[in-house]
């Protein structure tokens, strides 16, 4: 088991961008090598923060890290669209800021034995949480054709779907594709010679969409973005790292409707819905990292920060 360290993404501007109150109460849903929550609970004096992870091996590391903090720190382990849950078991009726950093942790990324990895071979799992009952194991095995081509275009916008779904059915009627490198070979050999010299890894895409099918990735940012905002106490703000774009469309659209408050069709002439703005927005484009921090960390080239404000 490689040690738990992760690179935090946009650090500067999600510290900036949640505007941290002293006393105030805080959440990091998604709290991965504590990058983010080391420097929120530092700057606390009377408030609290609450660590949420899905993983037991991050939610390990965090409690070390954070052990200087310990007085003012709460961890969960849960997965973050659980969060109105995790603050009522906790009674905690508002929060001041929620930080949400969507997607896959360098440890995660570079633990050959989590199989997240198209470079590493190891066994098909990609569980971000180890308990949970599905596996890619599953998904590559026992899926029907339609719906591993439906995941592979819908989720890794994979424009070969058709023909990968068709030859990893082909393959497992003969045996169980078991890891990482034969799922690749899998995939390669339905790629035309094209595609096998772009400079994106082939089986990008297709690991990238099942591993979102395994977590429900983004059924679990459709729920948080419904829960969240409701949860902030006036003034209190809901930050956002995405880093695709399945992702980011999914964020942009529920900060924007809860901007927007009215959902009366336009040709209304007035409203009837009654709905007011419950949010403003605070990043009209997306913030994405500066030179230096792409320099430093490669993997945050993808990341687009959006951050809302409780009205």
């Amino acid at each position: 088991m490689s040690e738990f360290h992760h690179v935090s993404v946009l650090l500067e501007e999600c510290i900036q961008g949640l505007n941290i109150k002293p006393d105030g109460i805080y959440v990091d849903g998604t709290l991965g090598g504590a990058g983010h929550s080391s420097r929120i609970a530092a700057m606390l004096t009377t408030g609290r923060h609450i660590g949420i992870d899905r993983d037991p091996v991050a939610l390990k590391a965090a409690r070390e890290r954070l052990a200087p903090y310990a007085d003012r720190v709460t961890l969960v382990h849960s997965n973050f669209c659980e969060i109105a849950q995790v603050l009522r078991d906790l009674d905690i009726p508002g929060v001041d800021g929620i930080l949400l950093d969507l997607g896959v942790s360098s440890p995660q990324l570079d633990d050959g034995e989590r199989g997240f990895s198209y470079m590493v071979d190891a066994p098909l799992d990609m569980r971000m949480n180890n308990e949970d009952a599905l596996s890619a194991h599953d998904v590559v095995n026992t899926w029907s054709h339609e719906e591993l081509k439906r995941i592979l275009y819908e989720y890794g916008e994979e424009r070969y779907a058709p023909q990968i779904a068709s030859a990893i059915c082909r393959r497992r009627e003969t045996a169980p594709i078991e890891t990482t490198l034969e799922l690749v070979d899998v995939i390669r050999s339905a790629m035309p010679p094209a595609a096998l010299r772009e400079k994106q890894h082939p089986a990008k895409r297709s690991f990238q969409a099942i591993r979102i099918a395994v977590n429900d990735e983004l059924g679990a940012v459709e729920k948080v973005m419904k829960d969240a905002i409701p949860l902030l106490n006036p003034g209190g703000r809901l930050a956002v790292i995405t880093f695709h774009s399945l992702e980011d469309r999914i964020v942009k659209s529920a900060m924007a409707a809860a901007a927007k408050g009215c959902t009366c069709p336009p040709e209304f002439p007035v409203c009837v819905c009654g709905k007011k703005p419950q949010v403003k927005i605070l990043t009209r484009k997306p913030i994405v990292s500066g030179p230096e921090e792409l320099e430093r960390n490669p993997r945050a080239r993808s990341a687009k920060l959006r951050i809302c404000e409780k009205l």
